[in-house]
């Protein structure tokens, strides 16, 4: 549905979007994630209109954002982090407004208005003026602007910021429920919220995209993506004994403990799950094992990873390759503007 290619976005000597590209499939919930400057609401500002490139183009269903701009636009619901509200109309006011300037038929502008206020949960506020709304409230106003003229892909940049516990928990709500007849792109950088709600996640760094994938499959590209974990009441050299007659251990940590206890993280080869074996051998040494539990790397992990300041280098996970590597192309520390 959009095809973003060697997209590029420099104010002046600054680069903020560094030769982008990547592929918006039908009937997703695509999560951008990356700390704070990396250049996500520049290239969501491009992505819709707002903001020319430097280089390169977007391709919404076939239409070049550049040279149709109009017929692109179609195509897409915006709603920004600071939503665009007039705050002395009512609710209701309001997105009739939006739905004129979107070029709604006016005869459709009514049952329109009303059905997306229904989707949103606005109909019992849709006679108060905007100013007098809470901030989850006013979200919900930006969100229905979005949805109005039914547009098949919605883009959302930071939703949730500044929400209370209970209006994320609804705003992600309304997210699932677009996600059934819309594609819909969502901007974030908190952890929690991607893998909530998202199906694919890219996550930028430095303007570059450096991983592209579902969240479990980037859980798993993760080196040592399971470590069985052991507490056991004995020495370290008792433990070595122990896990050098076990096969597929592949790296061993100890960490030794107070009243003769040894903390061991295992890593196996190919991720086999030894905890049978390791729970027999122990037994027969008598060497007791307190506690046992597999932890495996999380998208946390994942992010940490690829987006950590490390000197110009900029690592990248993709679906294909399966692994992480590093690209040793000096990038200017770029951000959103």
């Amino acid at each position: 549905m959009i095809e973003v290619r060697n997209l590029v976005k420099k104010y002046g000597s600054h680069l903020a979007v560094d030769h982008l590209s990547f592929v918006v499939e039908k009937g997703k919930i695509y999560g951008f994630l990356g700390p704070n400057g990396a250049g996500k609401s520049t290239t969501m500002n491009i992505m819709t209109g707002y903001l020319g490139a430097t280089e390169g183009e977007v391709i919404v269903n076939g239409r070049n954002m550049l040279k149709e701009p109009e017929e692109a636009k179609k195509y897409i619901g915006y709603l920004p982090e600071i939503p665009p509200l007039y705050t002395d109309m009512t609710v209701k006011e309001y997105l009739a407004f939006a739905a004129e300037l979107k070029k709604v038929k006016r005869a459709e502008i009514g049952s329109q208005v009303d059905q997306v206020m229904e989707l949103v949960k606005l109909t019992d506020v849709q006679n108060r003026l905007i100013r007098n709304l809470s901030k989850g409230y006013k979200q919900r106003v930006g969100l229905a602007q979005a949805v109005l003229g039914f547009p098949e892909i919605i883009i959302l940049d930071e939703p949730t910021v500044g929400l209370d516990p209970m209006q994320i928990i609804e705003i992600r709500q309304l997210i699932r429920e677009l996600a059934k007849d819309h594609t819909v792109i969502l901007s974030s950088h908190i952890l929690a919220e991607v893998r909530e709600v998202c199906d694919y996640i890219m996550i930028i760094s430095r303007g570059k995209l450096v991983a592209s994938d579902t969240p479990d499959h980037l859980e798993r590209l993760m080196k040592g993506e399971e470590t069985l974990e052991l507490e056991v009441k004995g020495s370290r050299r008792q433990a070595e004994d122990i896990l050098s007659q076990i096969p597929y251990v592949e790296e061993v940590k100890y960490e030794e403990q107070k009243d003769k206890m040894t903390g061991v993280h295992i890593q196996t080869a190919g991720h086999r799950d030894i905890r049978e074996q390791v729970f027999y051998a122990f037994a027969e040494s008598h060497c007791p094992i307190l506690r046992m539990q597999m932890s495996k790397a999380t998208l946390e992990d994942v992010f940490l990873e690829l987006t950590q300041d490390n000197g110009g280098d900029v690592q990248e996970v993709t679906a294909s390759s399966g692994e992480i590597s590093e690209n040793k192309e000096d990038t200017d520390h770029d951000g959103d503007l």
